[in-house]
């Protein structure tokens, strides 16, 4: 029997899959990644087969991580337009069993993989933080929630020995203005979509709608091309209202990421994903990000005890994933 369990990370822009060693203390196999563009294919399942083609390889069992919402055997993305269908693909694809699972979930459940040079603290934090802290603890809670092409939102909880993964759509509730310059924005975004959810500013799009919301503001006219990368370059080339857009990103992150841990609980920490957050961590650090995430009027204290760590790792979905994976071969075999 092989060990060996087909992955998947399924975003609104890239599709990433890889093989995962179930019996391996890190399962997740480095070199057998590989990203593809959604953009390139009609289906997952396409995409999926020509991975297995060209790798040559064969797997019995999978996890697949879909940015949208899962539903019985089926998903829909929230940022593309795939349809997933679990008894679909595993016919396609051979396999015996298939798993789909929320994206934010595998980013929960790679929490438990994480070493130490996988994550970065941004802002002060206590002397013991993050996963490894109080390893013998019997309950905990960890909120885990990252922007990228949309803003993904997931725990990770331990109760008495058992981690669970808790999915979410946090990324949809709506925002919350902290200040006078945040409600002008918000003015602009309601005129604009009517409900403004988080990811509305906390993804890639989100930059772009923070710098063209500022220029409205300044009474300028946007430009309608823009892109999350015109936004990033732009600040680093000096432009001051890329550079105001990218803080106001950053602060507008930390308060939503404070609201998340309020919500799920995650008095142990929070973990910041999300292809963003590796390309903007200087910025993250330098920012407004952890004022803002404390900033809970009369939960600022305990707020304060609360470490935020960024992923650093570069494929926490797959990461996720090969956990999941490896308690699904555990359960396969202790039946």
């Amino acid at each position: 029997m092989s060990r060996h369990a087909l992955l998947a990370d399924v975003g609104g822009t890239n599709v990433r899959f890889a093989l995962a060693d179930t019996g391996a203390a890190q399962p997740l196999l480095a070199d057998s990644i590989r990203p593809y563009a959604v953009a390139d294919f009609p289906s997952l399942a396409d995409a999926a087969a020509r991975y297995l083609r060209e790798s040559a390889v064969h797997a019995e069992h999978g996890v697949f991580a879909i940015a949208g919402r899962i539903e019985q055997d089926r998903a829909q993305m929230t940022n593309h337009a795939w349809e997933v269908s679990r008894p679909h693909l595993e016919k396609v694809l051979g396999l015996k069993t298939l798993q789909l699972v929320n994206d934010f979930v595998a980013q929960a459940m790679a929490v438990r993989l994480l070493r130490d040079a996988d994550v970065q603290a941004v802002g002060t934090a206590p002397a013991a933080v993050g996963f490894a802290a109080d390893a013998d603890a019997t309950s905990r809670t960890f909120a885990v929630l990252g922007p990228g092409t949309g803003l993904g939102v997931g725990a990770l909880l331990l109760r008495e020995g058992r981690y669970m993964a808790l999915a979410t759509e946090g990324g949809h509730v709506g925002f919350a203005p902290g200040n006078a310059g945040e409600v002008a924005v918000l003015q602009q975004l309601i005129a604009q979509y009517g409900h403004v959810s988080n990811e509305r500013l906390v993804s890639g799009g989100g930059l772009v709608n923070l710098h063209r919301a500022l220029t409205l503001i300044e009474g300028d006219s946007p430009d309608e091309r823009m892109q999350p990368a015109d936004v990033t370059a732009g600040a680093e080339a000096g432009d001051s209202r890329c550079r105001e857009a990218i803080d106001l990103f950053c602060e507008i992150f930390g308060s939503v990421a404070g609201d998340m841990a309020l919500a799920l609980g995650a008095w142990n920490g929070v973990y910041l994903s999300g292809g963003l957050v590796p390309r903007l961590l200087g910025r993250l650090q330098a920012s407004g990000f952890r004022r803002r995430f404390e900033a809970k009027g009369r939960y600022a204290d305990a707020m304060a005890g609360v470490p935020t760590l960024a992923i650093v790792h570069e494929q926490p979905g797959l990461l996720g994933a090969a956990a999941l994976a490896c308690d699904l071969a555990k359960g396969r075999a202790d039946r």
